[in-house]
């Protein structure tokens, strides 16, 4: 399945780690199980210091499954970049 890296922006601050309102892990789970539904597969995220940009990396049968999954959640999406695995330990 291809993997991808996914751009956002957020106005706010990001909806990732310990939220204040506690809605943190909530979030998580709906945006796993809309993921699901689209057959998108979150592997593991970055979050700038400011936690207003996020750069996520998926595995997705397609960049519209993301912007689905995405919708569904409310989560933003700047931009989609189809990637692969560059690692020096691979060599």
């Amino acid at each position: 399945m291809p993997r991808y890296l996914v751009e956002r922006t957020f106005c706010a601050r990001a909806r990732t780690g310990p939220a204040a309102d506690g809605r943190a892990a909530e979030h998580c789970d709906e945006v796993i199980r809309a993921n699901a539904r689209e057959g998108v597969t979150w592997i593991h995220s970055f979050v700038t210091p400011d936690r207003c940009r996020s750069f996520c990396i998926v595995d997705s049968p397609s960049p519209e499954a993301i912007r689905v999954a995405a919708q569904a959640t409310a989560l933003p999406v700047d931009r989609i970049t189809e990637v692969r695995v560059f690692d020096p330990y691979f060599l």
